[in-house]
């Protein structure tokens, strides 16, 4: 039976949700706003897309409104997207119009309706049934692997859609760049980031510094955006962002469930804290016990005699 995903733009969580879906019938069906182009690596073998400009602007409500039209024609046994704050969004409007469960964050969906799920910022896995004859369901950040099949291809076409002026009144008018500088948090393969052991605002210098030299992005915990050290927009975790870069330099961070959350998608962590039993110790696979106003910049001294020789 067919499967129908919702695919973000130049989102690569899509990648990885597409992966899933493909597991759970065919044909695999994608709706999208972008480029399908690359879509077919990954099973899709039917792309189609909205044939009304207003939609290049995200509006969720107008989105849900087109995969509703969109399964009435084709009739999927699922729906699936990438469990980023827009794919929820969506789904949710989609749950609510057709009086559907929706089910977020699974890691995996079997034949008989029972997902397995991330909670509480993933210190728990849920395993629940879903009882309805169409499956809504979103996937957990970086705990899919975004695989490709091969010789895949997909078939692009232009769909004729309905959307009521209503379903546009929430919408993205304008996008305001924040000024940055550097490699982003999204993208970063290192990411060295700084909690509340840090200090102060100042005491970021020393990690910014180490993160030159590794060509990292830095980030932080809730509480030093809280505090003012830092732009949201570098806060790790839960409400801030997800990385899953090669390796996660956590600074002064005790490890609370929410910022877990951000960075247990990373392949390998490595905690520096004066706390020999920091919650952070638990989910880090090295571990340095110290004083990192101490331990940051002997690494940094270290790295700077490597690269000069």
């Amino acid at each position: 039976m067919a499967v129908l995903a919702f695919v973000e733009p130049n989102e690569e969580l899509s990648f990885q949700a597409l992966s899933l879906a493909r597991d759970l019938g065919e044909p695999l069906h994608a709706f999208t706003v972008g480029d399908a182009a690359a879509l077919g690596a990954y099973g899709v073998q039917t792309a189609h897309m909205p044939d009304d400009e207003r939609l290049s602007a995200y509006a969720p409500a107008a989105l849900a409104a087109c995969l509703e039209q969109l399964i009435d024609q084709i009739q999927p046994t699922a729906v699936v997207a990438a469990g980023t704050n827009r794919g929820n969004e969506v789904l949710g409007h989609l749950a609510a119009r057709r009086d559907l469960p929706f089910a977020a964050n699974c890691i995996a969906v079997r034949s008989d309706g029972t997902v397995t799920r991330v909670r509480w910022g993933g210190s728990l896995l849920e395993e629940a049934r879903i009882d309805s004859d169409l499956l809504i369901v979103s996937v957990a950040p970086h705990m899919v692997e975004a695989s490709t099949v091969n010789g895949g291809s997909a078939t692009a076409g232009k769909l004729e859609v309905a959307v009521d002026d209503a379903d546009l009144v929430v919408r993205v008018v304008e996008h305001a760049e924040t000024p940055s500088a550097g490699i982003s948090l999204a993208e970063a393969k290192v990411v060295v980031s700084g909690g509340r052991g840090v200090g102060s605002a100042d005491g970021f210098g020393m990690l910014e510094e180490l993160a030159g030299l590794l060509n990292a992005a830095v980030g932080c915990s809730r509480v030093v955006t809280m505090a003012g050290w830092r732009p949201h927009t570098d806060q790790v975790g839960q409400t801030g962002t997800k990385v899953a870069p090669d390796l996660y330099i956590a600074c002064g961070i005790s490890g609370a469930t929410q910022h877990i959350a951000g960075c247990k998608g990373a392949k390998k962590i490595l905690a520096i804290n004066s706390d020999a039993e920091a919650p952070i110790l638990a989910s880090a696979d090295y571990a340095v016990i110290g004083d990192l106003a101490e331990v940051v910049p002997a690494i940094t001294a270290e790295l700077r005699k490597a690269q000069s020789s």
